[in-house]
C-alpha cells in the first residue's frame, strides 16, 4: 500500500539540479531475519529524503546519503543485487566514487544473510556532527546532527520497541523527533521523512509499506505526519476483526476453527485492556513460523485468519503447530493440526 505527500519524481528532478545537496541527515536500515522483511526509514531538513532509500525485497537495503549521487546509489544497488556483502558494497562504492570524493559521503547497508549483516561508512569530510552505529541486523547513520544523542536515541528506540519491523523503524524516527535534530532545521527535526518495508515476495515498485512525507511547511513536523500515515496504514492491515461485543474481563484464546484444517483457519482471542497484542504461530520445536499480529488493540474479542503460510509466504507442511497470544505480559497458547 502506498501513501505519499508530494512526488518522488519531483525529488529526483531537484536532486539532479542540485547534486551537491546533502541528503539525508538521519536514517536507519534494518532487516527481520524471522519474517524476511527488510526496511528503511529516514528524514532530512531537505525535501525528498526518500531518494536515498534503495530497498531490495528479500535481500537487504542500501542507504547512500550526504551529498547524494544517483550514480553511487545505482552502483551500490547493483552490487547488492549481485550478492556482495554489505562491507564489500561500501568498500567498492568508496573506491569508485562517482566524483572521486568519497570523504563527503555516508553509507549504511544491511542484508538478511546469516541473521543480518551490516556495514557503515562516514566520510571524514561529512558535515558535523556525523557518525554511524551498527548492530545486529540494523545500521543507523546521520550527519549535520545535533549530536551523538540523536543516533543513540534512534538505536535505543529501535531496540526497545516490540512488534514488527515497521513499528521498530517508526519508533527509531520518533527517537530523533526533536527540534534541530538536523541542525539546519531550528523549530522541527526535519522537512521530509519516509518509512518503507518490503516482504520477501514484494517487488521493488510495490512494497508492502511505502510512506513518504516529501515536503512540509514551516508549521508541519514530517515525523508526526508520517506517524499519522503509519497509524492509518496499520489500522487497515492488522488482520484482526473485532466482534463488537462487550469488553472481556480477562485474556482468552479460543480453539481455532476449523481444526484440523487444510486451507485456512480462524483464530479468535479476547483482550480485556487496551495495549500491544502479539499473535504468532510456532512449530513443535518452538520456532516462530509466522507472526500473525503485532498491534495496539482495544478491549474486545478478535478473529485473525491463518492460511497455513509461513513468514516467507510458503505453505507449511502438515503436522502439529501451536499459536500464542501475548498481551500485558500474559501469554496463552493452544495446539492445532494442519492436514497434509
Amino acid at each position: 500500500m502506498k501513501r505519499s505527500m508530494g512526488s518522488v519524481t519531483l525529488a529526483l528532478a531537484l536532486a539532479a539540479l542540485a547534486p551537491s545537496a546533502a541528503l539525508a541527515t538521519f536514517s536507519i536500515v534494518a532487516v527481520d531475519p524471522v519474517t524476511g522483511e527488510v526496511g528503511s526509514a529516514g528524514a532530512s531538513c531537505i525535501g525528498g529524503a526518500i531518494i536515498l532509500s534503495d530497498v531490495h525485497p528479500g535481500t537487504g537495503v542500501v542507504h547512500t546519503q550526504a551529498y547524494w549521487r544517483s550514480q553511487n546509489q545505482s552502483y551500490a544497488g547493483s552490487l547488492m543485487s549481485q550478492g556482495s556483502t554489505p562491507q564489500a558494497i561500501i568498500d567498492s562504492v568508496v573506491a569508485n566514487d562517482d566524483q572521486g570524493n568519497p570523504t563527503i559521503r555516508q553509507y549504511a547497508v544491511v542484508d538478511l544473510v546469516g541473521g543480518g549483516r551490516t556495514a557503515g561508512y562516514t566520510g571524514v569530510n561529512c558535515t558535523n556532527y556525523k557518525n554511524h552505529v551498527l548492530g545486529p541486523a540494523y545500521a543507523v547513520a546521520g550527519n549535520i546532527l545535533l549530536g551523538q544523542q540523536i543516533l543513540d536515541d534512534m538505536e535505543q528506540a529501535f531496540l526497545s520497541t516490540p512488534g514488527p519491523l515497521s513499528d521498530k523503524l517508526m519508533a527509531a524516527l520518533q527517537g530523533a523527533n526533536v527540534a534541530g535534530a538536523d541542525t539546519r532545521c531550528t523549530n522541527k527535526p526535519a522537512i521530509s521523512a519516509f518509512l518503507r518495508v518490503a516482504k520477501p515476495g514484494d517487488s521493488v515498485s510495490n512494497l508492502s509499506l511505502d510512506l513518504n512525507i516529501n515536503n512540509t511547511s514551516s508549521g508541519q513536523n514530517p515525523i508526526d505526519l508520517l506517524q499519522n500515515e503509519y497509524d492509518a496504514w496499520k489500522s487497515t492491515v492488522t488482520g484482526a476483526v473485532a466482534s463488537g461485543g462487550p469488553a472481556p474481563t480477562r485474556l482468552e484464546l479460543r480453539q481455532n476453527t476449523p481444526n484440523p484444517f487444510t486451507g485456512t483457519t480462524s483464530i479468535r482471542f479476547a483482550v480485556p485492556r487496551s495495549g500491544f497484542v502479539e499473535l504468532a504461530v510456532y512449530d513443535v520445536a518452538g520456532r516462530k513460523v509466522v507472526p500473525l499480529l503485532g498491534a495496539v488493540l482495544q478491549p474486545s474479542e478478535y478473529g485473525v485468519p491463518w492460511d497455513r503460510r509461513d513468514a516467507f509466504g510458503r505453505r507449511v507442511a502438515g503436522g502439529v503447530y501451536f499459536y500464542r497470544v501475548t498481551a500485558a505480559g500474559e501469554s496463552l497458547s493452544r495446539r492445532m493440526l494442519v492436514l497434509r
